[in-house]
């Protein structure tokens, strides 16, 4: 197979790891996280005027027509950068409910204002009982003529707390884990009944608690079939689980290179502790750890859209499995390697290892997808 690069995505790889690496050194990325969104709203901007916040849409809607190989390449440069900016939340979750399942109108109302910057989104899934089953909804849609009334408890609403809309899973007929009667609406943030607590998370960006209480949606409001939403879930989820892949291996190995750069400069007994053998074999570990989470995300984000969901979700699985695996070793080297400056708050490598951790542990962790692959007899990975 042909792993080049087009000359369009080689020039989406170099814009945006030029902007990057103009706009986010580690002292700004703190200041970033200090401000009241948690992230750059000016980079944001600027993001839009690359086409990033268009990239995987249809360009009638004011899109770049990509897929998943461009979303690749842009969450490989912001894992490599800590980027805080809600482009997972927007343009991946919220805007892949749009466009695998929204109608024309919502399409063309909605779309374009994402590619501008305008607007922003969070996919409010997960509750306090649910942990990775996505089937797993206990809060309720009411149907109120042709409109619904959303009643129920939201947890850790990636950047929830800034978005404009919000996709909300509600039931709509069934028992709490069934499979069918799980519908997806598209909620105002400031609708009536619509409270929020933003906090930031361990890795330093931002997430919120929702509760809905008597939110009233109209028809226009509902994403696909209002009972049988999951497929259309798992669908979109699995495109994030992807992005997220790409996102860990730029961390992981902008890790890899922090650390060979300190073996290389940190002395002990007069020598550089990089001319240690043993210490060379750790940082080669790490590197084949690294191709090795590489060689999954690339399998993840080709896979991404394939049409026969088993087959999808076998190879995103596995995809999800090396990740978490390779994230975790390569980490704990890093950290170990650094020594105790590796658990400071002033080195980066740590806060690199803590966004690996908590990509780990977002839509399944190595663990769960691994009983999933063997539950669909796709152990190839394992």
């Amino acid at each position: 197979m042909d792993f080049d690069l087009s000359e369009e995505q080689r020039l989406i790889k170099d814009s945006v790891e030029r902007l990057l690496a103009d706009r986010y050194d580690f002292e700004r990325r703190k200041a970033y996280g200090k401000s009241p969104e948690g992230w750059s709203a000016e980079l944001w901007s600027q993001y839009a005027e690359l086409g990033l916040l268009g990239l995987p849409f249809e360009e009638r809607h004011g899109g770049f027509g990509g897929g998943p190989v461009e979303t690749m390449i842009v969450m490989e440069a912001f894992g490599r950068a800590l980027a805080l900016e809600p482009y997972l939340a927007t343009v991946v979750l919220g805007g892949g409910f749009l466009k695998h399942g929204g109608t024309e109108a919502q399409r063309a109302e909605l779309i374009p204002r994402i590619a501008d910057g305008s607007l922003r989104m969070a996919f409010a899934h997960t509750e306090r009982q649910s942990r990775y089953d996505l089937a797993d909804v206990a809060a309720k849609a009411r149907r109120s003529g042709a409109s619904f009334i959303l009643d129920g408890e939201k947890s850790v609403v990636m950047h929830g707390d800034t978005a404009d809309r919000i996709v909300v899973t509600a039931r709509t007929a069934g028992e709490r884990r069934e499979r069918c009667g799980i519908g997806l609406f598209l909620v105002d943030a400031n609708a009536p009944g619509v409270s929020r607590r933003g906090y930031p998370t361990q890795d330093g960006l931002r997430a919120a608690e929702l509760s809905l209480a008597n939110v009233q949606v109209g028809p226009e409001a509902v994403i696909g079939e209002p009972g049988d939403a999951l497929p259309l879930i798992e669908r979109v989820v699995d495109q994030g689980i992807a992005a997220l892949c790409a996102e860990a291996v730029g961390a992981m190995g902008a890790m890899h290179a922090l650390t060979v750069e300190y073996l290389k400069t940190r002395r002990q007994f007069g020598v550089p502790i990089g001319s240690f053998q043993v210490l060379q074999h750790r940082a080669v570990d790490m590197f084949v750890a690294l191709e090795q989470a590489r060689s999954m995300a690339m399998l993840a984000a080709m896979m991404a859209q394939e049409e026969d969901a088993a087959e999808r979700r076998k190879a995103v699985a596995a995809a999800k499995v090396q990740i978490g695996r390779s994230g975790r070793f390569v980490g704990q080297q890093a950290i170990q390697l650094h020594g105790g400056v590796g658990m400071t708050m002033e080195l980066k490598v740590g806060h690199y290892f803590k966004r690996v951790t908590m990509i780990d542990t977002m839509f399944g962790d190595a663990d769960h997808h691994l009983a999933r692959l063997a539950e669909a007899g796709g152990l190839i990975a394992a």
